[in-house]
Formats: structure tokens, sequence, C-alpha cells
């Protein structure tokens, strides 16, 4: 299979990695990754104590802990400045198929 690749300022080859999935399981939701991308990507999510998401404005009690969530993929880039600043490596890429 054949990817979607690029070009570095340098000259050499370069296959982005997009966003698909944060594990939850290892997010701690402080946010950082948030910070790196500039391009709405992800946003901060409430989980209750058997870790489904929950809505946050609902019920306070309900809500045990928020972590980052992927929202909108599509605005992906493929720099990966989201996982060079998480603490939990709890970030999941995939490259882009060509067509």
């Amino acid at each position: 299979m054949t990817y979607v690749t690029g070009l570095t300022f340098g000259g050499a080859t370069w296959t982005p990695q997009y966003l698909q999935e944060i594990i939850k399981e290892k997010c701690l939701g402080c946010g950082r990754c948030f910070k790196a991308c500039g391009r709405g990507v992800m946003a901060l999510i409430a989980l209750n104590e058997d870790g489904e998401v929950v809505d946050e404005d609902d019920d306070d009690d309900e809500v045990e802990r928020k972590v980052m969530a992927v929202v909108n993929a599509a605005k992906c880039i493929g720099c990966q400045a989201c996982d060079r600043v998480c603490p939990k490596d709890c970030h999941v890429y995939e490259p882009l198929a060509a067509t």
C-alpha cells in the first residue's frame, strides 16, 4: 500500500502520521497536546467512573475525570506535535493511504 508523502524543507521524503485516537485509559487530561495543536483536532471530554463519556454540564457528581479526545480528525495535518509534548504516549497515528 502506498501512502501520502511530502518533502521536508531539506528535500527528504516524509510520511505524515495522522491522529486517529487518544487512549483514554492512558490520558492524564493535562491539555499539553491541545495547546500544541492549533488546528482544533482535540477537545477535553468528561468520563464517569465506568470510563463512559458524559456531558460535564449535566451533573458534576457524575464526572470522574476529564481526558482529551479526537473531535475533528479531518483537521489533523500529521505533524505529531501533540505526541511530542505528551507525557503518557497515548496518541495513536496512521498514515493516509494514497488514492
